[in-house]
């Protein structure tokens, strides 16, 4: 019985991560980077992100972001770009790919990076995020960074109906 109830439960889940990712939604985030899980560590390392998106497709979403980085003893850093998801699983992994305008009083450059990621649905729209993400620099291999994220994401209905 007890593998019954949790097998309709994940069901349920899934079926609702799967309305989130369709064509026609529009995603709203923020999130933390950073968190002295990073390759730059060994300074005190915090970012905060703002991320919006759009469903093109059903589990493709076009997003935009924008960044601040403070690293202690390393002038702070601004980015912002454009990327894209791709919800590899109804239940909410997803891989992520984008490039970011990064700048800073000492440089500035263009950051591939890479993302996969995980939306934890705690409501039918509202999601926390968990992230592992890689951003490649174009200028020096030693400012390219890789770390952990953490945010909270709110996908939200074309039309007020569906809601």
């Amino acid at each position: 019985m007890k593998k019954i109830v949790l097998f309709a439960v994940a069901l349920l889940m899934s079926v609702a991560a799967n309305a989130q990712f369709e064509k026609g939604k529009a995603y709203v985030g923020a999130s933390l980077s950073g968190l002295d899980l990073s390759s730059q560590a060994e300074k005190f390392h915090l970012g905060v992100n703002a991320k919006v998106g759009y469903t093109l497709a059903d589990d493709l979403m076009a997003t935009a972001v924008a960044s601040y980085e403070h690293l202690k003893d390393s002038p702070d850093t601004y980015s912002f770009g454009v990327g894209g998801r791709y919800y590899i699983v109804q239940n909410g992994l997803y891989l992520g790919a984008g490039i970011k305008y990064k700048h800073t009083e000492c440089y500035n450059d263009f950051m591939p990076g890479l993302q996969i990621g995980y939306a934890f649905f705690i409501s039918r729209t509202v999601t926390i995020e968990p992230e592992l993400y890689i951003d490649f620099s174009t200028k020096h291999f030693k400012n390219s960074c890789y770390g952990l994220g953490v945010g909270f994401g709110v996908y939200l209905f074309k039309d007020k109906e569906k809601n």
